[in-house]
Parts: C-alpha cells; structure tokens; sequence
C-alpha cells in the first residue's frame, strides 16, 4: 500500500486480493462484460474453463454471470456490506448463489494460488514505483490543482485500487474510488488523462 496525504486529504493506493480472486473466476468462466463496472480482462490472460457441466443443475451459465455481477458491484465500490471473505471448501457464504458457489469450489484453489502470484508482483512494482520517485505522482496532481486554485485542498479520500487489467486505463466510482490497471502508472500522459480530472473534482 502506498499512501498519500496533506491537510485534510488522503489517498491511498494498493490492490485487492478478493478482487483479484473475482476477476480470476469472472475470466477463467468466460463471462464477457460481467459486472458493473465492467473491467477489462486480466493480464495475462488466464486460461478459460468451460463452467457450463459444473453449473448446469444451479441455473446455467447466465446465472452464473448474473451471480457473479452480484457480487462484483459492492466489491468494486467498497461497499462494506460486500462479501470479502471466503470460506472454503464449502464457500456458504453465497449459499443464496449457488451457481457461483459451485463454480468456486471447483476453480478456488487455482484462482488463490493466480492471485497470490499477482500480489507478489504488484509488491515488487510498488516498491520499485518509491524507489523512483513514481509513487509521488497522485500527491503531484493534488499540488498542481492546489497552485491552480491559488487555495488547500478540500478534504476528501480516494481509494485507488490497482488491477492486473489488460487495458491501461481507469473506472472512476462515485464519490472516492478508482479502479485502475496497473499498467497505467507506467504512461504518467494517460494516467494523468484518467486520473487528473477526478483529482480536480475532488480537490
């Protein structure tokens, strides 16, 4: 977790290991343009794993895709009402989906083991974002409007949530979160084009 702040304001930058756990499942599934907001696919590509025979008595694949985006939403939007916490091998904690239940039993062990691996990488990526100086760039932003606005910042939050997503950009969500590829940092032109005008609203 990187963390950025001044009086009043703090925005905070780091990733989800239930969300990547989601997108796992979501791609490994097949399940284009699930979910609101709807994320681009993982990078790299995972591979596909037809869910049709492990949810073919719990309502098919569509609702497997209608489950699934049930549970993105609060996830994406940090809700604290979201189901962040698995239990397996049983996974009773989507009793009341039982299509994505089913469909997590059968991929979890793999969808753990993929999104331990992405965690490893995004350490590494962020340490090495502090080590360069790159890591300073949201706190940047946040200064350059100051001197615009001749004016402190109001107080606000933003939680940015840095993704393995194959398209380099970002999905704003109302009032104080970003979704973000972590490849994004990597072009400062195109994430400033995503990132500076949430920064202007909020600031």
């Amino acid at each position: 977790m990187h963390h950025s702040g001044g009086p009043g304001w703090d925005i905070t930058v780091d990733t989800s290991s239930i969300m990547l756990t989601a997108l796992y499942l979501r791609d490994t599934a097949g399940l284009q343009d699930a979910g609101h907001p709807t994320v681009s696919p993982v990078f790299p590509k995972v591979r596909m794993a037809d869910p049709r025979q492990a949810v073919s008595d719990c309502g098919g694949v569509e609702e497997l895709k209608d489950q699934w985006s049930r549970w993105w939403h609060p996830l994406a939007s940090g809700n604290r009402w979201a189901v962040t916490a698995l239990d397996p091998p049983d996974f009773s904690v989507f009793k009341s989906a039982p299509a994505l239940q089913r469909f997590c039993q059968a991929h979890y062990g793999a969808a753990l083991a993929w999104g331990q691996e992405r965690k490893s990488e995004y350490t590494k990526l962020e340490a090495q974002r502090v080590a360069n100086g790159r890591a300073e760039i949201f706190a940047d932003l946040v200064e350059e409007r100051e001197m615009e606005l001749g004016r402190d910042a109001r107080g606000f939050t933003l939680n940015i949530v840095e993704l393995p997503l194959s398209e380099p950009r970002a999905w704003y969500i109302e009032p104080d979160r970003l979704i973000m590829s972590q490849r994004l940092p990597d072009d400062e032109e195109g994430l400033r084009s995503f990132v500076q005008p949430v920064i202007e609203m909020l600031v």
